[in-house]
């Protein structure tokens, strides 16, 4: 059985310890596939050891994080340019709008995704997107931009049922992570009414662990606890999700 993870930040601060282990511990789970999302320029050479050291399960992404654009932009989204210049990446991303900590760079955030956009279009590439507190904002974007070459990821999909259809409207799967599992997430309530083939896992780690990890560090191992409630909603086997969810992702990231 093969799970991927399509949204992990391994190389994070919180694994310095224990990364190795942790990874194993994913691997022996069935989690092969690992899809690592950019945040800015001070994480690529770890992502880059990180690639170096399982070049057979990490699949890097390069963007600019919403929550770390600032009065910086302009040099960070050139650092972004110029690695998608230089080498392969299997998205854009994360990128999108968040508003929960701050609104200051509202008009900045809306330019580094607007033009992450385009590159992305240019490259034929998958986005992933990061919202928080931002629906309405986000929507207003993709509406501009929806074509045949606006395709991606919906990261950590935490809308209702509107909000789902409507992303799925822009050619996005929705990424579903711990949040499933909680007692108010909600989004379990109405999920088996979207298709599963519109569906890929997703951890966040070291974010939004599942029940009954909720509130301590997550990691990749845990979706099987996002996968077992997915068997839940859908009614089918664990092998048949993990297959289905697989190949969802190979769908958008191609490989």
């Amino acid at each position: 059985m093969i799970i991927t993870d399509t949204h992990t930040h391994l190389y994070s601060e919180q694994f310095s310890e224990d990364r190795d282990e942790m990874i194993q511990r994913a691997l022996d789970a069935g989690v092969s596939r690992f899809f690592i999302p950019a945040i800015d320029s001070t994480y690529l050479n770890a992502m880059l050891d990180l690639e170096k050291s399982f070049p057979k399960n990490i699949f890097l992404m390069m963007g600019l994080h919403p929550t770390h654009v600032n009065e910086n932009v302009a040099k960070e989204l050139a650092f972004v340019k110029e690695w998608l210049d230089k080498r392969n990446f299997y998205a854009v991303g994360e990128i999108g709008i968040d508003l929960y900590w701050d609104k200051t760079f509202l008009k900045e955030q809306q330019h580094a995704f607007r033009t992450q956009i385009h590159w992305a279009k240019e490259k034929k590439l998958p986005i992933i997107i990061h919202c928080r507190d931002a629906f309405n904002e986000i929507f207003e974007i993709l509406e501009e931009e929806k074509d045949d070459k606006l395709f991606g990821i919906f990261h950590c999909f935490s809308g209702n049922l509107e909000q789902a259809k409507k992303a799925i409207s822009y050619n996005m799967k929705l990424g579903i992570g711990g949040v499933v599992t909680f007692k108010n997430g909600k989004i379990d309530q109405f999920l088996n009414e979207i298709p599963i083939e519109h569906i890929v896992l997703e951890t966040d780690a070291p974010y939004l662990a599942p029940t009954p990890f909720r509130g301590k560090r997550n990691e990749s191992s845990y979706i099987t606890k996002v996968l077992d409630k997915l068997v839940d909603i859908y009614k089918l086997s664990p092998q048949e999700i993990a297959e289905i969810t697989t190949q969802n992702s190979k769908n958008v990231f191609g490989i």
